[in-house]
């Protein structure tokens, strides 16, 4: 459907990539940007396995964030999968954010950053340093930081922010607009994101794994929704299967008489129920799926590669 907006010579309209290291607030920035929940997030590292798309719709512009998966060295398939998405995200983007912790000794020669940095090998578009959680820091241990990465990049601004506290996010926000070419939208007005609701209930269900476990559990499970059926006046029904590698970790999520299980079935309805603004009855199994991250022939049935 064309938008009357489509005709305004002073629309702005453009793709903005967030990228950086695993675990720095990647997606906590892009949903506090869009003042709603699109991207999971959890205390660990490499939960966004997909290049997720959050669109933000004002009077006069319309920005398409892209979050990615941290910048890593693959060591599965799954991993090449996420750094392919990565790239293509800052292919796809007129500007690209790339974002740190400020906790971490950026600073410190000793620490590599090669990873990272390759991944802004070459780009003619604008990049921005995003510092995030500077609320945890003494200010004075920002220099160093900004002195180091200004060295590394010629990033076109610098932007010390909170992303939980939202502290910040009004001036780079504002920043971004005026960066964005002139355009027509590239969505309706009402879109918030390209993806189905299925990979949305998907990643709640594996977002509370990865609240629930530690160590390699939540890194060797994944999710596929194998049925979601609406009824007229009846509750919504899904069914997910949680995939793991080795029986062992099965038992675990399953939990002692099925305890485990339950708590992470109840916890994602509840979330899954207020995302989708309606009841639904969730059904949850686990199954194994042996070396699944390593199978070109899983990533492709579960998303992580093209068909």
């Amino acid at each position: 459907m064309e938008m009357e907006k489509t005709t305004a010579e002073n629309f702005r309209a453009g793709y903005v990539a967030i990228i950086g290291e695993p675990n720095v607030g990647k997606s906590t920035l892009m949903n506090g940007l869009l003042e709603q929940k699109i991207s999971i997030v959890t205390s660990k590292p490499q939960t966004t396995r997909h290049k997720i798309l959050g669109i933000l719709t004002q009077r006069d512009y319309q920005i398409v964030f892209l979050d990615t998966p941290g910048l890593l060295i693959p060591k599965y398939l799954l991993h090449e999968a996420m750094m392919e998405f990565a790239r293509s995200a800052i292919e796809d983007a007129d500007i690209v954010l790339f974002m740190i912790d400020a906790r971490d000794p950026k600073a410190d020669a000793s620490v590599d950053r090669n990873a990272a940095f390759r991944a802004l090998k070459d780009l003619t578009k604008p990049v921005s340093l995003i510092i995030n959680k500077v609320d945890l820091v003494d200010k004075k241990n920002l220099l160093p930081v900004i002195d180091f990465y200004s060295k590394k990049y010629p990033f076109k601004e610098i932007f010390p922010i909170s992303a939980l506290k939202r502290d910040g996010l009004s001036d780079l926000l504002g920043s971004i607009v005026t960066q964005l070419p002139l355009h027509p939208p590239y969505y309706p007005d009402d879109a918030v994101s390209d993806q189905s609701e299925r990979f949305f209930v998907a990643e709640i269900v594996r977002e509370k794994i990865f609240e629930k476990f530690r160590e390699e559990i939540p890194y060797s499970t994944t999710v596929e929704i194998v049925e979601f059926r609406e009824a007229e006046g009846k509750k919504d029904f899904i069914s997910a299967e949680v995939y793991v590698e080795r029986d062992s970790q099965k038992q675990i999520v399953i939990g002692r008489g099925g305890a485990a299980l339950k708590e992470i079935g109840q916890s994602a309805r509840e979330d899954i129920e207020a995302f989708l603004e309606r009841p639904v009855f969730l059904e949850l199994h686990v199954k194994v799926r042996e070396k699944w991250r390593n199978s070109e022939a899983w990533l492709r049935r579960l998303g992580y590669r093209s068909s």
